[in-house]
């Protein structure tokens, strides 16, 4: 890419690391460019919500000190990083959300957080996330709302929608997001980043209150794929808090392709409502960029039916098992989804339960002899376009109502409940100017199949330097 100074804090995540590997830039530089340019657009899209400006700087200076004196270089040395505002921040505020935690100032890191640090990032804030990560439209009554780069009016999409509204806007380097329903790829797929859901395993999550429960995955996300796989190696690999974890961290550079790959073409995820806006990017652009690729794509819709209930009892159960006990007190500062998604939970009987368990577990065979004759499912990320930034959720897609917030995310937590690997890669806009996202998806334990395949694809669609309409 073109390495011009006017386009610092959009460079790729490598191509900054490699200036200050040259010596051309040092941490500090890249950490007043991004300082800069938090004054001038985060006012408008209120992606990051807690800063430490003095703490970054010092940990900025170290990094630039660790170079000059020959020490080993750490994979993010350097790089300004926001984290969600899930995570907790050690001396830095952390609320998830919520007016229960505004002031809120833990005293220990996550296990993502440790990572981070330790791999030298440089973390000078906090991105915004709805009330404990609930729906994919970032908003609470602690900081409000965060809009989309692309278009200030609309959402940036959710729960971690402040960190990929700071990706496109150039207020970090890469970031980490959390996903149970689409959390990291509804809002990539909105703010034209790039966002991974990878296997259940594969990225370690600590604290947790159940650590056998596969549905909440802690993920990467940056403007291009090689900064996704470069965040992955450092947030992968085994932690003995993490008793599921896979033992092995995933390496950032990614293997080649063997060879054409069998590619299922997916439009409705199966049986969706699918806005016609996002249908035309992905036939226009994102098919015939795959088959130019010289990869076989065939028509193919997986089976997901059984998908739907399961998802809803255990995710469900999941909000029961964190909020239930604040309901009954404070009821009236949380959420309305927050209280919907608790209150079902709270209603699930042990036959509902076990019922949730065995759909999964047919969904997840179905998607298996799927997958025997394809090696990646291509699908919409989202069902709809990025929608009006003052409005909560769509109340309905081509004239069919919603009847919650949750069902226009269906084909994302379809995904989610398989428990395969998917990411959102940019594919194109809208004759309205506003991002389309390609959803593609692979076994578990398949991540680096994926990330190949996206990287070969941005490679011939560059469309994530698409500069941002807040920064022209």
């Amino acid at each position: 890419m073109s390495e011009s100074r006017d386009d610092l804090c959009r460079w790729r995540a490598t191509d900054q690391l490699a200036a200050m590997a040259r010596g051309d830039l040092s941490a500090r530089e890249l950490l007043a460019e991004t300082r800069t340019r938090y004054d001038e657009v985060n006012g408008v899209i209120n992606a990051v919500v807690t800063t430490d400006w003095e703490a970054a700087e010092a940990v900025a200076a170290e990094s630039d000190r660790r170079r000059e004196s020959g020490e080993p270089v750490r994979p993010l040395e350097g790089l300004p990083v926001v984290v969600k505002d899930l995570e907790d921040t050690a001396g830095m505020r952390s609320t998830y959300g919520s007016v229960l935690h505004a002031e809120h100032v833990p005293e220990r890191d996550t296990l993502v957080v440790e990572r981070l640090r330790a791999a030298g990032a440089v973390i000078y804030g906090k991105s915004n996330t709805p009330e404990g990560g609930t729906g994919s439209h970032t908003y609470n009554r602690v900081f409000g709302t965060t809009t989309n780069p692309y278009d200030p009016t609309r959402t940036a999409g959710g729960s971690s929608g402040g960190a990929t509204a700071a990706l496109a806007a150039g207020l970090a380097s890469v970031a980490d997001g959390s996903d149970v329903g689409g959390s990291l790829r509804n809002p990539a797929a909105f703010c034209n980043v790039v966002g991974l859901r990878p296997s259940f395993g594969r990225v370690p999550n600590w604290p947790a209150k159940d650590s056998w429960d596969p549905l909440p995955t802690n993920g990467p996300m940056g403007r291009t794929v090689a900064d996704v796989a470069l965040l992955l190696s450092v947030l992968s690999g085994g932690d003995d808090r993490a008793p599921l974890a896979f033992p092995d961290p995933l390496p950032a550079q990614l293997p080649a392709l063997d060879g054409p790959l069998r590619i299922g073409w997916s439009r409705t995820v199966g049986g969706l409502d699918i806005e016609a806006a996002i249908t035309t990017v992905l036939e226009e652009d994102g098919r015939p960029t795959l088959t130019g690729l010289g990869h076989t794509v065939t028509d193919v819709e997986p089976d997901l039916t059984e998908a739907d209930s399961s998802f809803r009892v255990l995710r469900s159960l999941l909000y029961a098992r964190n909020y239930g006990a604040l309901l009954e007190e404070h009821r009236d500062v949380l959420s309305p989804e927050l209280v919907y998604n608790t209150e079902a939970g709270m209603r699930v009987t042990l036959e509902q339960f076990h019922e949730a368990r065995e759909q999964r577990q047919r969904v997840y065979q179905g998607m298996l002899d799927l997958f025997e004759g394809i090696d990646v499912l291509a699908a919409p990320v989202t069902a709809v376009v990025p929608f009006d930034a003052g409005t909560t959720w769509p109340r309905e897609i081509n004239g069919v109502a919603q009847p919650d917030y949750l069902e226009w995310m269906r084909s994302v937590w379809r995904i989610s409940l398989t428990g395969f690997a998917a990411l959102s890669v940019p594919c194109g806009f809208t004759s309205e100017g506003l991002p389309v996202g390609l959803q593609l998806i692979a076994p578990p334990r398949q991540e680096h199949r994926i990330l190949a395949l996206a990287e070969q694809f941005e490679q011939a669609r560059p469309v994530w330097q698409e500069t941002p309409q807040v920064l022209r």
